[in-house]
């Protein structure tokens, strides 16, 4: 684009919020408003339902949805996941970095803006009560530049309460994600003294959240978070972005009541740059700051219906729409990503359906050799673990598949794995001997509930040597 009005790209060699000595330059945005605004009021609304009420939704009376790292126990939509399922999670998180890498390729960095809890927290929540006690952008400015007076000390002091209590809340609806809703209510009615370890950590995440909503702000997106670098990679000229149309708005100038203008749509009045809540200037072309978050649509055509002119001098388009007046169209980049994506999901779908309700582990006891049994037998013993995935107790079956002989537990009579729980212990495998074909014999056991089979274990027999091995 055109950089006569940009100090030649002198803007992209700094972060819009730092000056030249690295002192931060704090960010004031105008309140923003309009149609794209009031849409994502109510994503947000949708968002908070959502993030605030998930941790009361219960299934068999359990949580739909915790992250329980302490006890290694997940619950994800009302299914239950171990450790073992470890690598379900590892093709799950290959799934969604590869979706954000196509929806970023597609439409930028719109998750940034519409649906990071950073941003819908920051903007939508904080910065609605920080307009509401300390006014607007220009009135916030002052009121940090005035003397410390009576109504300096109060406005600061009820907006430091206000962020602390909604960090307080949201940490405890973080905390509840992690342990339980049941726990956390466990731990408010029982003395403190009997929950410290999750009261220090409903400290700690109340203070980062506190701090990181006061001072840090922005500067998460900008600095911290390496998805806005990761746009110089995934973008291209045909990826969907917020974008000024620079060629109807060039050459930009002042606008006069009743003139016959000449020049571009802009009429440079700045207030794109005033709402925007990382301090960037979008007629600069694409930066890393930009989070997508349409602020400066809303005030651009706000402005352009003031002076009659169309909307869409700043809009939701690509480079190529832009400059060659090119429609969207689904490139080479976005059917390989969509491709990659399909697959993977295609293994994670597999992976939880073919997920069994059962988890079994069966390994000889070490130490042990076979041992030689009446009625011309031999036997190994084994060590088992059963891992029940399910909310409901399973009364399991060991049966043998591939060979004549018998199972037998050491101590048990059956096999009855409570809910959400985990049984060990240890058995005998009994084979005929003319079935042991060497030091090691394949086979396999069936885990049957109800006379249906739910898994297979394949394993092997250790027997005598045999000279031909």
């Amino acid at each position: 684009m055109t950089e006569s009005n940009t100090g030649q790209g002198s803007f992209r060699d700094k972060v819009a919020t730092v000056d030249k000595s690295g002192k931060r330059i704090w960010v004031y945005p105008q309140a923003p408003e309009g149609i794209l605004h009031d849409l994502r009021k109510w994503v947000t609304v949708i968002y908070m339902l959502v993030f605030f009420g998930l941790p009361f939704i219960k299934v068999s009376g359990h949580p739909v949805f915790l992250i329980n790292v302490i006890q290694r126990r997940f619950i994800l939509f009302g299914q239950i996941f171990w450790p073992q399922d470890f690598f379900i999670f590892a093709i799950g998180m290959a799934v969604f970095i590869v979706f954000i890498a196509l929806f970023t390729v597609v439409f930028g960095r719109v998750f940034c803006g519409w649906a990071c809890p950073q941003t819908v927290f920051m903007e939508m929540l904080f910065r609605k009560i920080e307009f509401w006690i300390e006014g607007n952008g220009n009135e916030q400015k002052l009121l940090d530049k005035h003397p410390w007076n009576t109504d300096k000390i109060t406005r600061k002091i009820l907006k430091w309460i206000a962020f602390w209590l909604l960090s307080f809340i949201i940490a405890n609806t973080f905390l509840a994600y992690l342990i339980g809703i049941d726990e956390l209510d466990k731990m408010i009615r029982e003395p403190l003294g009997m929950h410290l370890g999750s009261l220090i950590s409903l400290a700690v995440f109340t203070t980062v959240f506190f701090f990181v909503y006061l001072w840090m702000r922005e500067q998460i997106c900008t600095v911290i978070c390496p998805y806005g670098r990761m746009q110089g990679v995934l973008l291209d000229k045909d990826s969907v972005i917020v974008a000024y149309d620079y060629k109807r708005g060039e050459d930009r100038g002042k606008f006069h009541k009743n003139e016959e203008r000449t020049i571009g749509d802009c009429i440079d009045c700045a207030q794109c740059v005033k709402v925007c809540p990382t301090g960037i200037d979008i007629r600069n072309g694409t930066q890393l700051e930009c989070i997508n978050c349409a602020a400066c649509i809303d005030a651009c055509n706000k402005m352009m219906d003031a002076v009659g002119l169309p909307n869409g001098l700043i809009r939701y388009a690509s480079e190529n729409n832009i400059a060659k007046k090119r429609p969207w169209r689904f490139t080479w980049r976005m059917k390989a990503y969509s491709v990659v994506m399909c697959l993977l999901l295609g293994v994670l779908v597999w992976l939880l359906v073919s997920r069994t309700d059962v988890g079994v582990t069966l390994l000889r006891t070490p130490g042990q050799l076979y041992q030689e049994q009446p009625n011309h037998q031999m036997s190994n013993l084994y060590n088992y673990k059963l891992l029940n995935k399910t909310f409901k107790d399973k009364q399991i079956v060991l049966q043998p598949e591939n060979f004549k002989g018998s199972i037998k537990l050491v101590g048990e009579t059956k096999l009855t794995i409570p809910k959400d729980g985990i049984v060990t212990g240890t058995m005998f495998v009994y084979l005929n001997n003319e079935d042991v074909k060497g030091r090691k014999t394949p086979i396999r056991i069936g885990v049957y509930e109800d006379g249906r089979k739910i898994a297979t274990i394949a394993t092997s027999f250790l027997g005598p040597f045999n000279g031909n091995e």
